[in-house]
C-alpha cells in the first residue's frame, strides 16, 4: 500500500513560532533538512573565521605598539651616539689646540642695582 499524501492546510508562520523554534517541526523543514544543516555549518564556519581574524588583529596591534616603542628607543640611542661622537670630536680638537678642561667651574656674579643708582642715571 502506498502512503497517501494528505493536503492539510499549513498554519501561517508567526514571529512567536520562530522564537519558540516551532518552525523546525514543519513539513517543509523536514524535507530540506540537508540544506538547513549546510547553512548552519556555513554560519558556524563564518563565526569561527571571524573569531580568528579578531585574534590576528589584536596580535597585529600589539606588534605595532611594540614596533613604535623600538623605533623611539632606536631614535633615542642614535641621538645619544651622535652627541657622544660630537663630544669626542670636540675633545680631539681642544687637545690639538692644547686647551685644558677646567678644574673648577666658573662662578656666577650677581650685580644688584640699588634704586638710588637707577634714578641718577
Amino acid at each position: 500500500m502506498a502512503k497517501r499524501t494528505t493536503n492539510r492546510p499549513q498554519k501561517r508562520l508567526t514571529f512567536i513560532d520562530i522564537i519558540k523554534g516551532n518552525f523546525l517541526n514543519r513539513d517543509e523543514i523536514k524535507i530540506h533538512y540537508k540544506f538547513f544543516l549546510l547553512l548552519f555549518v556555513l554560519m558556524m564556519a563564518m563565526i569561527y573565521s571571524n573569531h580568528l581574524v579578531n585574534k590576528k588583529i589584536k596580535i597585529v596591534n600589539a606588534l605595532k605598539e611594540e614596533t613604535e616603542e623600538y623605533k623611539s628607543r632606536n631614535a633615542y640611542a642614535q641621538s645619544k651616539l651622535i652627541k657622544v661622537k660630537m663630544e669626542s670630536q670636540l675633545g680631539k680638537e681642544v687637545a690639538a689646540d692644547s686647551l685644558m678642561t677646567l678644574e673648577s667651574h666658573p662662578h656666577k656674579l650677581l650685580i644688584k642695582l640699588d634704586s638710588s643708582d637707577a634714578k641718577t642715571k
